[in-house]
């Protein structure tokens, strides 16, 4: 059996500060993060110390190199999936993989919850991707986004 292609481990300060200098060409572009130091100042998503350890984890290649990272979102009976791949590793065809890894993580920690994730409607390359790691979409709706209201699907994990 081979090694897979990823692995997931503790979000360290220095993979946050990395993530925040990743830029995507635009309309992915609403996935930046602002810069690490005001980032730390405001005490937003992963730098905050106790939600980075609650819910954040990185997500390495078989080299050790960070190559994306993760949010385990716990809702009521629900983990919520968030997550980022680095934007030289976008369209390379291992999205699905990088998900699967995510998804299976989410399920060992919480076997018992019901895993999902949003996307942008619009974003069907991440879609393609979901869909092949076993998400299908079960609703649709809009939400506020850094530019406004935006349509999203809701999709659930089916282990295969």
């Amino acid at each position: 059996m081979s090694e897979p292609l990823y692995r997931i481990a503790p979000l360290l300060p220095e993979h946050c500060r990395e993530i925040c200098t990743w830029r995507y060409p635009a309309p992915y572009d609403i996935y930046e993060w602002r810069p690490w130091e005001l980032m730390v100042s405001l005490q937003e998503e992963f730098a905050d110390l106790r939600l980075r350890d609650e819910q954040y984890r990185a997500v390495l290649d078989r080299e050790g190199e960070l190559c994306g990272f993760a949010q385990l979102f716990p809702i009521v009976g629900v983990t919520r999936l968030g997550l980022g791949l680095h934007p030289d590793r976008c369209g390379g065809g291992n999205g699905a993989a990088f998900v699967r890894a995510i998804a299976e993580e989410a399920r060992r920690l919480q076997p018992e919850h019901e895993i999902d994730l949003e996307v942008l409607t619009w974003n069907e390359r991440a879609i393609r991707a979901y869909r092949s790691a076993g998400f299908e979409i079960t609703d649709t709706y809009e939400r506020m986004t850094p530019n406004g209201p935006a349509a999203f699907y809701c999709m659930v994990w089916h282990e295969r």
